[in-house]
C-alpha cells in the first residue's frame, strides 16, 4: 500500500484530556528485532534462544517461528518513512544480539552492526529519536548452552556487548535502555517454560533475575564510561498492580507476596540498592535465595535517567486455591493471580484496565520519586478483521489507545513524572508463544505479501499526535 495517508480528520475537543500533555512529551512506537527483522540467518547472524524454543514442537502456536516475521531487516526505510508519515517522534527498537556479536563472546560482526547503522541513520535523517533497547530475549544460543541468565557470566558477556554496540552507535544515539521486561526473561523463561529457553526451574529464575540486574548495571557502567556526549540510560519493566481478592488476612498476605515477587524485586535493586525484605525470607522460606556477592548491589543501583514502563493488566490475589486449601502441596502459602472481573478483555483475555495504569504509574511515583518515566510499551491484542482492501476499523484498540493515554494525563495530574507514550506495537509481528495470530500493531501487516496498511488506530494516533503540536505551536 501506498504511504499517502487519508486527511487528518477534525482537531481534538478543547476539553480533551490529553491537552494537558506538555509541549515537549514524547510520541512514539516500540518493537522488538527477533519479533519484525527476519533474516534470522543472514550476514553472519547465528542462533538465539528464540530461534532454538521455535524448533520444539508444540512450543509456539502454529508451529510459527521468527525466521521472516515482518522482513523489516531488508524493509526498513519503508517502514522508516511510514513512521514519518504517522507523525511519530521517537521509535523504540532492539538491537539483536547474536547479530551483532554471533558467539555472544568475542569481536562484533561488522555486516550485523551495518544493518544499526542505517536504521539509525535513517531514523536521524526523518527527525526519529532513536530509543535503542539493547536485550529484548534474544539470547545467543551459545550463552544459553553455558548456562544463560542463571549464570553469573552472562552478565559480564552483555556488559562486552552493550559496550561493542556504543561503540559503533554511540555518536548518535543519545537513549539506552539496558534491558526489556526482566520479568518475562527470568520467569516465562527459566521458570514457567513457556518462553524460551523453555527451563522450568524456580531457583535458576531467581538466578536469572539477579543476573539480569547485575548486567543492567555493568553495562550502565561501561556506557557511561564510554560516553562522549550525554546518554539518557534506562531500563524498562512490565509492572502491574496487584491488589487483594477480598479484605482477609490471606488474600493480603498473597497481594503482599505477589507484588514482592512481580514488583519491588525489579524496581528495589535498581532505585534502592537492595532487595525487599520480606521477598528474601519468602524465598527463604522456598529454600532459595538471591545469588548477590559483595558489591553487586552497588553496581545494581548505578544511577539510571528514565525508567521505561511497560503495562497490560493488573491482578487480585487470593491465597485460596481453587480446591479450598490454603497451602500447596510442598507446605508453602498459596499464592494464585486472579482476573479483576467485570472489564472488557482483549484477544488474549486481557482486560483493559486504564484507571488501575493511571494507579500504577501514581503508586511509581510515590515510591521510587524522583526517576523519570517514558511508557515504553502500552497497547492491545485484537482479532483484527480487514476489509476487502486491507484496512483494519480497530475501534476498540483505538478506545484502548486513548483511555490508556487519558490515564497517563491522569497520573501527571497527581504528580507522575511522565514524559512520553511508546504504543506496542507499531507492526503486527511475531507475538512470542502465541505466533502470527495475535496482533498488536497499529499497522497491518499482510504476512503473505509483506504489505503494511495503517489501521485506524493508527490514523488516531497521527491525528492526536499532530492535535497535541498544533495546540503547542
Amino acid at each position: 500500500m501506498a504511504l499517502d495517508l487519508p486527511a487528518r480528520t477534525a482537531p481534538a475537543h478543547h476539553d480533551d484530556p490529553l491537552a494537558t500533555l506538555p509541549a515537549d512529551f514524547r510520541w512514539g512506537a516500540a518493537t522488538s528485532a527477533y519479533q519484525i527483522e527476519g533474516a534470522v540467518a543472514e550476514d553472519g547472524r547465528t542462533p538465539s534462544i528464540w530461534d532454538t524454543l521455535c524448533r520444539v514442537p508444540g512450543a509456539i502456536d502454529n508451529g510459527d517461528t521468527g525466521d521472516v516475521a515482518c522482513d523489516h531487516y531488508h524493509r526498513m526505510p519503508a517502514d522508516v518513512a511510514l513512521m514519518r508519515r504517522l507523525g511519530l517522534d521517537t521509535y523504540r527498537f532492539s538491537v539483536s544480539w547474536p547479530r551483532v556479536q554471533p558467539h555472544g563472546r568475542g569481536p562484533a560482526n561488522p555486516a550485523g552492526l551495518a544493518f544499526y547503522d542505517r536504521l539509525v541513520d535513517e531514523l536521524l535523517g526523518r527527525g526519529i529519536t532513536p530509543w535503542l533497547t539493547l536485550y529484548h530475549w534474544d539470547l545467543p544460543q551459545e550463552l544459553e548452552d553455558a548456562g544463560g541468565w542463571p549464570v553469573r557470566d552472562t552478565a559480564h558477556r552483555f556488559a562486552d556487548y552493550a559496550e561493542l554496540v556504543h561503540e559503533r552507535l554511540g555518536d548518535r544515539v543519545g537513549h539506552w535502555t539496558t534491558f526489556n521486561e526482566a520479568w518475562c526473561s527470568a520467569m516465562l523463561g527459566y521458570v514457567e517454560g513457556v518462553h524460551a529457553p523453555g527451563r522450568r526451574n524456580f531457583a535458576d529464575g531467581v538466578a536469572a533475575v539477579h543476573h539480569l540486574h547485575l548486567a543492567h548495571g555493568l553495562a550502565a557502567q561501561r556506557l557511561r564510561a564510554a560516553a562522549t556526549r550525554p546518554l539518557d540510560i534506562a531500563v524498562t519493566h512490565i509492572l502491574s498492580n496487584t491488589v487483594p481478592a477480598s479484605a482477609s488476612d490471606l488474600d493480603r498476605e498473597a497481594a503482599r507476596r505477589a507484588d514482592a515477587l512481580g514488583f519491588r524485586f525489579y524496581l528495589d535493586p535498581v532505585l534502592r540498592g537492595s532487595y525487599p525484605e520480606d521477598l528474601v525470607a519468602d524465598l527463604a522460606a522456598r529454600g532459595v535465595r538471591i545469588p548477590v556477592e559483595d558489591g553487586d548491589l552497588e553496581i545494581i543501583s548505578t544511577p539510571i535517567d528514565t525508567l521505561g514502563v511497560n503495562y497490560y493488566r493488573s491482578f487480585r490475589a487470593s491465597g485460596t486455591a481453587e480446591d479450598g486449601s490454603t497451602t500447596t502441596p510442598d507446605g508453602l502459602p498459596v499464592t494464585r493471580g486472579l482476573p479483576m472481573g467485570d472489564r472488557p478483555t482483549t484477544h488474549l483475555d486481557w482486560e483493559v484496565m486504564p484507571d488501575d495504569f493511571a494507579d500504577l504509574l501514581t503508586r511509581i511515583a510515590r515510591d521510587y520519586p524522583g526517576i523519570p518515566l517514558v511508557i515504553t510499551e502500552n497497547g492491545a491484542a485484537y482479532d483484527d478483521k480487514p476489509d476487502a482492501s486491507g484496512f483494519v476499523a480497530d475501534a476498540d484498540r483505538t478506545a484502548y489507545l486513548a483511555s490508556h493515554l487519558a490515564a497517563v494525563a491522569e497520573a501527571r495530574s497527581r504528580g507522575a513524572d511522565v514524559r512520553g507514550y511508546l504504543v506496542w506495537s507499531l507492526l503486527d509481528n511475531f507475538e512470542w508463544a502465541y505466533g502470527y495470530d495475535k496482533r498488536f500493531g497499529i499497522v497491518r501487516v499482510d504476512y503473505e505479501t509483506q504489505e503494511r496498511i495503517p489501521k485506524q488506530s493508527a490514523l488516531w494516533l497521527r491525528d492526536t499526535i499532530a492535535a497535541h503540536r498544533a495546540r503547542h505551536a
